[in-house]
C-alpha cells in the first residue's frame, strides 16, 4: 500500500489477525488430503524488537495520525503482546486512511479480543466523526465455555461515508413482526392497516367527513375517494372504527439491516463454498457490505484477503478489486480455487526462477508451501520444524497394485543440494510408507549419485502403469514447463480425483 496513490479506493474491508493467541491452519482433511495441513498464520503477538521499534517511531512522530491513540494505549497496556498487535495494525490502517477516498468507507472485522482498542486506533486515524456503526455479526448459534458466557459474535467497525445503498441490502421482515402487524387479508393478499389521519402532523391536514369521521386527513377528499376506489382503504368492522390505509406485504421490499446481523450463517464444514481456509467468511457477508457501501465499477480493497471471499464478492458485483495477503498459498487458493483463473496478475508470487530464489532466501517456509503446491494434489505441512523432512502430502486416487499405502510425500530444499538431504528423505519415505515421493529443489539435480539414489527406490505400478517411487524435480523444471510423471491424486480440497489439467495449474 505504500506505493499506492492517495484517494484511490472506494471501499476497504479487512479481516486481519485478531490477536486470538492461536495458530490457524488450512485444513485438507485426514483422508482426502493425506492428513496434511498448512499453517496459514500465527495470531499470537509478542513485545519483541520489532514491536519496540514500531512504538518508538510512534512516540517520536507526533504528526502521525495514530500517535495519540498509540501513546495513550501504551500508558494503559504497557509493553505487551496487545501493544505489539496494535502498533502493527496502526501502521497499516494509516496507509488505508491515505488511499481511501474522502467519500469511501472502511469495514474492520475483528472480535471482542481487541475491538475496543482497535476502535480507539480507528478514531485516532479516521476521526471520531467518521465512525458510523459497530456491527455485531452472530457467527455461531452456540459456544460452550464453562468459565464465561459463550462468545458467538464478531465485531465489524464501520467508518467513513454515512451513506449506504439502503435498497440494495434489504432483508426479509421478521416473522414475528409480520404476524403482529400484517393481520388482515383480502383478495390481493396480506396487509397491515396504517394510519390515514393527520392528527399530530406538522402542517395539519385536510378537514372533511369520511365515512362518518371528520378530519384532519392526510390526503384531500378526492384522493381519499380514489384510494377507496382502488381498494386501498381498510374499513373496520367494529362500530366507530377509523378508516385506515392498506399496506400490502407483497409491496414491502424488506427492512434495512440493523447493527445486529444474525441472518448470515457462517461457512459450515459441509458448505459448497468452503475452501478449508481458517477464518473463512461467508460470501453473503461480503456481498452485503459491498452492496451497501460501493457501486458498480468502484475500487474495493481487501488488505488481508486470505482465501479471497471479498474478491469473489467484488467480481460477482462488478467492482474493481485488489487483494493482499502475506501467504503465497493463500494467493494460490484465490486464483485456482476461488476464482479458478490462474492468469490473474499477481505481485510478490514467484513468476520466474529469480523471484523463486528470492522467496526461498527471504521466507523459506513460504517458499516450501508455494513449491509443494506446484505439484497437483499436494498440500503443505503445517509443522514447520521437526517435520522429519516432510513438507507436503497428497493421496493417490487409486491404490498401488502391490504396495500398502496411497500416501504421497514431498520435501523441498531451497538451498544448495546435498546428497545427504535426499538420503534422509528416502529413509523418511520408507518409514512412512510413501508410495510416491518427490524431492523438490530450486535447480535440477543432475549428479549421478543422486540419480542412483532415486533409482534405488523400486518403481510401483498403479492400474498396470509404472511410476517412480522417488522423483527428482526442480522449480526450474516448473518454469520451463516440465512436470514429473505422477499418478492421479485426490484434490485436497474436494477429495475427488484430479490431475494437472482439472486443477487449472
Amino acid at each position: 500500500m505504500q506505493r499506492w496513490n492517495d484517494n484511490t479506493v472506494d471501499l476497504i474491508y479487512l479481516d486481519p489477525p485478531f490477536n486470538s493467541k492461536a495458530s490457524y491452519n488450512i485444513l485438507y482433511g485426514q483422508e482426502k488430503g493425506g492428513g496434511a495441513q498448512y499453517r496459514a498464520f500465527d495470531d499470537t503477538w509478542y513485545w519483541d524488537a520489532d514491536a519496540v521499534k514500531r512504538y518508538d517511531e510512534y512516540e517520536g512522530a507526533v504528526a502521525r495520525p495514530a500517535h495519540n491513540a498509540i501513546t495513550g494505549l501504551f500508558k494503559v497496556l504497557g509493553p505487551s503482546g496487545m501493544m505489539a498487535y496494535l502498533t502493527y495494525m496502526a501502521e497499516r490502517l494509516e496507509h488505508m486512511q491515505r488511499i481511501l477516498k474522502p467519500t469511501g468507507s472502511i469495514y474492520l472485522h475483528c472480535d471482542p479480543t481487541a475491538s475496543h482498542y482497535l476502535k480507539v486506533v480507528m478514531d485516532g486515524i479516521f476521526g471520531g466523526a467518521a465512525f458510523q456503526n459497530e456491527i455485531t455479526w452472530k457467527r455461531n448459534s452456540s459456544h460452550n465455555d464453562s468459565r464465561k458466557y459463550g462468545n458467538v459474535t464478531d465485531t465489524i467497525l464501520f467508518y467513513g461515508s454515512p451513506k449506504i445503498n439502503r435498497d440494495d441490502i434489504r432483508v426479509p421482515l421478521d416473522p414475528g413482526y409480520v404476524n403482529k402487524f400484517y393481520r388482515y387479508r383480502d383478495k390481493k393478499g396480506r396487509y397491515a392497516a396504517d394510519n390515514l389521519t393527520a392528527k399530530g402532523l406538522t402542517g395539519g391536514g385536510y378537514y372533511y367527513d369520511f365515512h362518518g369521521h371528520p378530519g384532519p386527513w392526510r390526503y384531500p377528499e378526492h384522493r381519499m375517494l380514489e384510494l377507496e376506489a382502488e381498494g386501498l382503504v381498510h374499513l373496520p368492522d367494529k362500530i366507530g372504527g377509523v378508516p385506515r390505509f392498506k399496506r400490502y406485504l407483497s409491496a414491502n421490499k424488506g427492512q434495512i439491516p440493523s447493527s445486529l446481523w444474525a441472518d448470515i450463517a457462517p461457512v459450515q464444514g459441509s458448505a459448497k463454498q468452503r475452501l478449508g481456509y481458517p477464518t473463512q467468511k461467508p460470501l453473503a457477508l461480503l456481498e452485503r457490505i459491498l452492496q451497501a457501501s460501493s457501486n458498480e465499477g468502484d475500487v474495493v480493497l481487501d488488505p488481508f484477503c486470505g482465501c479471497g471471499t471479498t474478491v469473489e464478492a467484488a467480481k460477482r458485483l462488478n467492482r474493481q478489486w485488489a487483494g493482499i495477503d502475506i501467504s503465497p498459498v493463500a494467493i494460490d487458493i484465490v486464483k485456482e480455487k476461488r476464482l479458478r483463473d490462474p492468469n490473474i496478475p499477481t505481485k510478490g508470487i514467484p513468476a520466474d526462477l529469480a523471484s523463486a530464489r528470492k522467496l526461498a532466501k527471504e521466507s523459506p517456509f513460504d517458499f516450501e508451501g508455494w513449491a509443494v503446491t506446484r505439484l497437483y494434489g499436494f498440500a503443505p505441512n503445517s509443522k514447520r520444524v521437526g517435520d522429519h523432512g516432510i513438507d507436503g502430502r497428497a493421496t493417490l486416487a487409486f491404490a498401488p497394485d502391490r504396495y500398502p499405502s496411497k500416501l504421497a510425500l514431498s520435501q523441498v530444499k531451497g538451498g544448495k543440494f546435498n546428497l545427504g538431504y535426499l538420503r534422509d528423505f528416502k529413509s523418511v519415505a520408507d518409514r512412512d510408507k510413501g508410495a510416491v515421493n518427490c524431492f523438490i529443489s530450486l535447480d535440477p539435480v543432475m549428479s549421478h549419485e543422486a540419480q542412483a539414489e532415486a533409482a534405488g527406490m523400486k518403481n510401483i505400478t498403479i492400474q498396470g502403469n509404472p511410476f517412480n517411487r522417488m522423483n527428482l524435480w526442480s522449480i526450474k523444471d516448473y518454469f520451463d514447463g516440465r512436470m514429473p510423471s505422477l499418478p492421479i491424486m485426490l484434490d485436497p480440497y474436494t477429495g475427488k480425483p484430479a490431475n494437472q489439467t482439472t486443477l487449472g495449474l
